[in-house]
């Protein structure tokens, strides 16, 4: 069993972010950077699916500048077998980043491609379908738990009001979402182990983005609270305020 994982360096989310002087990036001063959410969702999918087949790779690939290696090591530490790094500006087009890594990901002839449903950064749930598309192989998103299958993978994913099963032949490609898959911590060997596991860098050519961020601003300020009253006759002025002022009645 050979599984790709592919992932995405983000923001720490609870980083205070502050925008940048052009209005159209972060200031990365003083930013943490972490391994997306979601994607460590899908590591800890591939790494759990490798210890049931009692053998296979796990291998995490990664689109972005020499500070991905940070993230990739990370990887390395919680249990992949080895990492890439695609050396190319990671750009906000979906179908761009999809094309980037296509080469390195079909390279590897994988039964499973794994990908967080989205990243944390710009939340577009696009690159693991254009992925598959890509691959010309099945591909189901949102998935919260799935088993591998002999030459098959059942999947269970989340839809409005609950989940439905879904079944697609191998080799596949899924986006995970948060369910069964609640990412280990590394561990002090796993750490050490890290530094000595192979981390190769690839240079790749990222196709023009059609994509780009034109502004950023940061959510307005909420304006103070207000108390009303205290206690049962307060209600009659707080539905009048509902009705009135908020129009949510």
């Amino acid at each position: 069993m050979k599984i790709v994982v592919c992932v995405k360096r983000v923001p720490d989310t609870e980083t205070r972010i502050r925008i940048g002087s052009t209005g159209e990036s972060i200031d990365a001063s003083g930013v943490k950077f972490v391994l997306s959410p979601y994607d460590e969702f899908a590591l800890e999918a591939a790494l759990r699916t490798r210890e049931a087949a009692g053998d296979g790779e796990v291998v995490t690939i990664s689109l972005g500048d020499e500070s991905a290696q940070e993230t990739l090591r990370s990887t390395l530490a919680m249990g992949a077998d080895r990492a890439v790094l695609l050396e190319g500006k990671a750009a906000m087009d979906g179908l761009a980043t999809a094309k980037a890594l296509i080469t390195a990901v079909d390279g590897e002839a994988a039964d499973l491609v794994l990908l967080g449903i989205r990243a944390a950064d710009h939340d577009q749930q696009q690159v693991g379908p254009m992925l598959g598309t890509l691959l010309r192989r099945p591909c189901i998103t949102g998935v919260r738990d799935f088993t591998v299958e002999g030459a098959r993978v059942v999947a269970v994913r989340e839809v409005d009001g609950g989940t439905e099963t879904v079944e697609a032949p191998l080799p596949a490609v899924l986006t995970i979402t948060k369910g069964a898959f609640e990412p280990r911590y590394a561990s002090l060997k796993g750490i050490m182990a890290a530094k000595r596991k192979p981390l190769d860098r690839v240079a790749v050519d990222v196709p023009d983005s059609r994509l780009a961020v034109a502004s950023l601003e940061l959510p307005p300020s909420r304006s103070a609270g207000r108390i009303v009253g205290e206690g049962p006759e307060a209600v009659p002025e707080l539905v009048r305020l509902l009705r009135d002022e908020a129009k949510a009645l």
